[in-house]
């Protein structure tokens, strides 16, 4: 899978100076499969909105986008659904999670749907980020960083051919954010997935591959 940009810019990044911008410069740019990308700016400058038009929930950008050889625009809704159940993966910055149903039922929404992993498989991946003991917890009492733990939990469960991660880390201190992303690394290196990660400050993330500047 290889997302191709070409002079894409969001319509409302048009009113703001991206002269510095890797991404919203350039005439043409590859996200490949298998590699990782980490995407630094501060807020507003259209990271959520990069991931969005990625995922196919937002359209209002210039330029083209391409999804192997595909211009994105032609995919239709149910082709769009079938991309996003089993190729297509995202965290989202503002996590979607349902605050009345336990942290375990929330990581197998996806999975209920997809039958990808097993309850073991998810206890392990649970058990990597230390949220075993919160699982049968509703989603709405937990702290934030641990609601984005369970974020990154139900995106790992899926199958995916690339991973979206919006600023998933923001709530998290130091040693729990390397311990998840060690584990989005592991799994997206088992299944030879891309990876294109958000921050809103310098991170020093071992196994970045490529670092954009946005």
């Amino acid at each position: 899978m290889i997302f191709r940009f070409e002079k894409m810019i969001p319509l409302p990044m048009l009113e703001q100076d991206t002269a510095d911008s890797e991404i919203w410069e350039a005439e043409s740019l590859l996200l490949e499969q298998g590699k990782s990308y980490v995407i630094e700016a501060p807020s507003g400058r259209g990271k959520t909105s990069l991931l969005s038009v990625m995922y196919g929930i937002r359209t209002d950008y210039r330029g083209k986008v391409f999804l192997d050889n595909s211009n994105i625009t032609s995919f239709t809704w149910r082709e769009w659904s079938v991309l996003r159940k089993k190729r297509l993966s995202i965290i989202f910055q503002g996590l979607e999670l349902f605050d009345d149903l336990t942290a375990l039922e929330n990581i197998q929404l996806k999975n209920n749907i997809t039958g990808h992993v097993s309850n073991e498989k998810i206890g392990e991946l649970a058990d990597a980020l230390d949220m075993d003991p919160y699982l049968h917890r509703k989603a709405g009492i937990l702290s934030f960083g641990q609601q984005q733990r369970v974020a990154i939990l139900r995106a790992l469960v899926q199958p995916f051919d690339f991973l979206l991660a919006d600023e998933c880390f923001s709530h998290m201190d130091r040693e729990n954010t390397l311990k998840a992303y060690q584990l989005i690394q592991q799994e997206c290196e088992v299944r030879n997935a891309g990876l294109v990660l958000t921050s809103l400050n310098e991170t020093e993330l071992p196994g970045a591959e490529v670092r954009l500047k946005l």
